[in-house]
């Protein structure tokens, strides 16, 4: 027999400190509110890169010339009216400066190709703007590029630049040499044209502070109030759901108050985990609520394994407190919690190490849901059905089937 840890003597001291922090995060929840994804709260996201031009072109003629841009290659269509229709190709192997790719466009009729940057920077990585038709006209269409050569722009930048735009809110994605940044505006609902409304206010902003050839939009999401309002209710239900469908597992599995017990713990973590999303100002969004129901899951088996364990030395240990059956099938699995623990926290920490955007803050929220799930396992779970068995007497088919004298 193992060392036996005396995990019930902790029971009320850390069911209160659970408290004050859940408390704590309904504070936070009244106060500061969450900080609502695009998914939740009905509005418009724009993926924006200030980034100075490459490339313009321009073209003068009755055909229909668009630009298509690929990771390796550039090409651009020409069909329509006077026109054979041919596509000409710019591999950037071959291509591999912006002064030999003018040089190239400009063979083509009509077209013309202007050399806004140095003339031996990489076409690799070249980008236009998503919310400009890539049909060419006489109205310049421009090629993007960014890197350690271009001036950082900062977010109290871009800030400072959409001030006054229908209350945007800026935070800035990728690297900082990229410039890339996420302006989220909200909508309430009061104008129908709000889409097109703020988008237009948008671009006019960034043109009057960067330059209408300095920027790019990279893309544009947004989300009507009647379908943000569906998601909200959607994602309360699915939660719902799946905390009634491991009571109903955990109930048919165990006695009663053993499913409570689980269910308890699996409610603690996605308290304690909204409570860190809150006061970490997190964005709250469907990719949380991914990050939450993966905790329920990997909370509830983790408690499953120490309740099985409690079931099965009931018939094998004898001992006269319930307490002590919880302390001693603890203390078997911990190495096993311990282990599957830390072996998690690896891939999540990866992930959040080596990943950005929504992608780093589920990795975040896991890492904190992960860890109180491995304390909500031992210490709510197990001190909730302790307290619910503190009567508890070992019966006699239970007496007759122990075998083994537990010093404790």
């Amino acid at each position: 027999m193992k060392k036996i840890i005396h995990f019930s003597k902790l029971f009320v001291p850390f069911a209160i400190m659970s408290v004050a922090i859940i408390l704590f995060g309904v504070f936070g929840l009244v106060t500061k509110g969450f900080n609502l994804g695009i998914d939740f709260q009905a509005g418009l996201i724009q993926e924006v890169a200030i980034a100075p031009s490459a490339v313009e072109l321009t073209y003068d003629g009755s055909a229909t010339v668009s630009v298509q841009l690929q990771n390796t290659s550039m090409s651009i269509v020409v069909a329509g009216v006077g026109a054979q229709n041919e596509t000409f190709d710019y591999p950037y192997v071959t291509y591999d400066t912006v002064e030999k790719l003018v040089d190239g466009i400009n063979t083509i009729d009509d077209v013309t190709a202007v050399l806004k940057a140095a003339p031996q920077t990489s076409t690799v990585g070249l980008f236009g703007n998503s919310a400009v038709s890539t049909v060419l006209s006489d109205i310049p269409y421009y090629l993007h590029y960014s890197g350690s050569d271009t001036p950082n722009i900062t977010i109290e930048q871009v800030r400072s630049a959409l001030e006054g735009t229908l209350d945007a809110v800026v935070k800035q994605t990728g690297k900082a040499e990229e410039n890339t940044f996420q302006i989220r505006v909200s909508d309430d609902g009061t104008d129908p044209e709000v889409s097109h409304t703020i988008q237009r206010s948008i671009a006019n902003s960034l043109a009057d502070a960067f330059g209408a050839d300095n920027y790019a939009i990279m893309q544009t999401d947004f989300i009507g109030s009647s379908f943000s309002s569906t998601l909200v209710s959607s994602s309360v239900l699915l939660v719902l759901g799946a905390l009634a469908l491991i009571l109903i597992y955990a109930s048919i599995r165990f006695h009663w108050d053993f499913a409570l017990g689980a269910v308890l713990a699996v409610i603690h973590d996605a308290l304690i985990m909204i409570t860190f999303i809150v006061w970490a100002r997190l964005e709250f969004n469907s990719t949380m609520i991914a990050a939450i129901l993966t905790i329920v899951g990997y909370s509830i088996n983790d408690t499953i394994v120490i309740f099985d364990r409690v079931r099965e030395n009931q018939s094998l240990l004898k001992v006269n407190k319930f307490s002590k059956l919880i302390d001693i099938s603890m203390s078997e699995t911990l190495t096993r919690t311990i282990i599957t623990s830390l072996t998690t926290l690896l891939a999540v920490f990866s992930l959040y190490f080596f990943t950005s955007g929504d992608m780093k803050e589920f990795a975040l929220a896991l890492i904190v849901g992960i860890v109180s799930g491995t304390y909500s396992t031992i210490y709510i779970a197990g001190g909730f059905t302790t307290l619910c068995r503190r009567n508890w007497k070992p019966s006699d088919e239970e007496k007759a089937s122990q075998v083994k004298v537990v010093e404790y």
